[in-house]
């Protein structure tokens, strides 16, 4: 909410996120019950003209520039080699805690999470899921196709039971700065309502 507040572009809006997270770092429950659950967060930002995904690790992230095609987040780091901009000391904390040797090609996701990376994709997952069903309509994706997605149950990104989607949002961001934005957000809990 505060990179959409004190920025104009998606970069900016970036730059304001990781400013805010590396002061005051990140936190708080994930959930309304008493069962304490918190997980670091990752971010699609864009507009107009271009869009970052951004990830994050306690106080430490990294940033890729989205290039072109399809690209989605869900619970996993994603960024894997190409990284854009990084905390200045990402590569240097990881190698002092020995998740990284500091000579194979640094990636992020591998290190931080301890996750194959090479597996994301194909291995059944919400990310998987997510990435298969944007790939299917790659090219073709209309506002319509991205809020089934988005109430898609049976890939598990629309959840149900212990924890819940709680909203969704699709928005449409012409290039053309003569047409408006538009953004649709549900009015229910659940995405499939």
């Amino acid at each position: 909410r505060l990179g959409l507040e004190r920025a104009d572009t998606a970069e900016k809006a970036l730059s304001v996120i990781v400013d805010l997270l590396e002061k005051y770092g990140q936190g708080g429950n994930c959930m309304e019950s008493k069962m304490a659950f918190t997980y670091h967060n990752s971010f699609l930002i864009a507009d107009r003209k271009e869009a970052w995904v951004l990830e994050t690790s306690g106080k430490y992230w990294a940033a890729e520039k989205v290039e072109g095609g399809v690209r989605n987040i869900s619970n996993q780091l994603s960024i894997t080699t190409k990284i854009d901009r990084e905390h200045p000391e990402l590569k240097e904390y990881a190698k002092s805690n020995g998740w990284w040797d500091g000579v194979k090609e640094f990636d992020f996701a591998a290190t931080y999470s301890y996750v194959n990376t090479a597996r994301m994709t194909t291995s059944g997952g919400r990310y998987c899921e997510g990435y298969k069903l944007l790939n299917k309509h790659r090219g073709s994706i209309t506002s319509e196709i991205m809020m089934e997605i988005l109430r898609d149950k049976e890939s598990g990104i629309n959840m149900e039971g212990g924890f819940m989607t709680t909203g969704s949002m699709v928005s449409v961001l012409p290039q053309q700065p003569n047409l408006p934005c538009i953004h649709f957000f549900t009015g229910t809990p659940d995405p499939a309502r």
